[in-house]
C-alpha cells in the first residue's frame, strides 16, 4: 500500500477536519486522535470512516489495525513526516480516524429524567471535554452546547476520552435551550460563585429533572439570562478562593445529582 503525501486529497480532508470547525459541521465528521481513541470508538460501536497510519504504526498497533479491517474501514498509510504537518499537537499521534458526529436528539426530545449541563460560552477546550467525560460518568442525559468552543475540537475529544460518544451532545442557542429544557420539565439553575439570593447547592433536591447552566471561564453566566432561571446556586467555598474551575464546578453538581438519586434508591 502506497504511503500518502500531504498534498494528497485524503490527507487535505484530514487536516481540515482537524483545523476547521466549518469542514467539520460540513461533513459531520470530526477526528479522533490516537490509538485510545480509536480503539474506545470501536467498542462502542462507532462506524468509522478511515483510519489514517504514521510510519510503523501498522506494526506498533497491529491488534488494532487488524480490528478495523475485519470493520471494513478504509486504511492510508502516511508519508514519514506528514503527521507533522496535519496534526494539532507537539507530538503528533500516529493513529487517527475520522468519526461521524453522533445523531443526538432535539433538546426537548432527550430523556429529562436525570440532569442536563448547558454550557453557556464554554471557552477552554479541555474543561469542554472533561465536562463531558464527568457527564457521561455521572448518568447525565445531555450536554446542551451554547457557544463556545466547538465540542468536536480536536482537545475537546481528546479531554473526553470518548465520552464525545457516550452523552449526547446538542448545540443550541442559550435561550433556545433554555425553554426546550424548561417544556421538558427540568428546573433550570444558573451557577455563580457569588450571587445575591444564590442557595448552596446541597440545599436543594438536584435528584431529577433538572440543568445546570454554567458559564464563561472569565465572565461567568450572561447578564440577560438572569430574570429566565429558576433559581442560581452556588458550592460553598473555604478560604480565599473567590471560584472554582468550571469543569470541576460543573463536576461537583453532576456527582451530587448522582449520589442524591442513589441515596433515593
Amino acid at each position: 500500500m502506497a504511503s500518502l503525501g500531504a498534498r494528497h486529497a485524503e490527507v487535505k480532508r484530514l487536516r481540515a477536519l482537524l483545523r476547521e470547525p466549518e469542514a467539520r459541521a460540513a461533513e459531520h465528521a470530526f477526528v479522533l486522535e490516537g490509538p485510545r481513541l480509536v480503539d474506545d470508538a470501536l467498542r462502542r460501536g462507532v462506524t468509522l470512516s478511515a483510519l489514517f497510519l504514521g510510519p510503523s504504526a501498522s506494526t506498533a498497533f497491529a491488534p488494532l489495525v487488524a480490528r478495523t479491517d475485519e470493520a471494513g474501514i478504509p486504511r492510508y498509510l502516511l508519508k514519514e513526516g506528514v503527521l507533522e504537518k496535519v496534526g494539532t499537537t507537539r507530538t503528533p499521534q500516529p493513529v487517527l480516524a475520522v468519526a461521524p458526529m453522533p445523531d443526538p436528539s432535539a433538546v426537548a426530545g432527550i430523556e429529562s429524567g436525570f440532569p442536563f449541563v448547558v454550557t453557556a460560552g464554554t471557552s477552554e477546550p479541555g474543561n469542554l471535554g472533561t465536562l463531558l467525560r464527568s457527564a457521561e460518568a455521572a448518568g447525565c442525559s445531555g450536554v446542551v452546547c451554547c457557544g463556545g468552543v466547538d465540542p468536536y475540537n480536536p482537545k475537546v475529544v481528546r479531554a473526553s476520552a470518548g465520552a464525545i460518544f457516550g452523552v449526547p451532545v446538542v448545540e443550541r442557542e442559550l435561550d433556545e435551550a433554555i425553554d426546550a429544557l424548561r417544556a421538558s420539565g427540568c428546573r433550570v439553575l444558573g451557577t455563580a460563585a457569588e450571587a445575591e439570593g444564590a442557595r448552596p447547592y446541597g440545599e436543594l433536591d438536584l435528584a431529577r429533572s433538572v440543568a445546570f447552566v454554567l458559564g464563561n471561564e472569565a465572565h461567568g453566566l450572561p447578564d440577560e439570562i438572569a430574570g429566565t432561571l429558576d433559581e442560581t446556586i452556588r458550592i460553598p467555598m473555604s478560604g480565599e478562593m473567590e471560584s472554582l474551575n468550571v469543569a470541576v464546578a460543573g463536576s461537583i453538581l453532576l456527582f451530587e445529582s448522582a449520589r442524591q438519586r442513589t441515596a433515593r434508591g
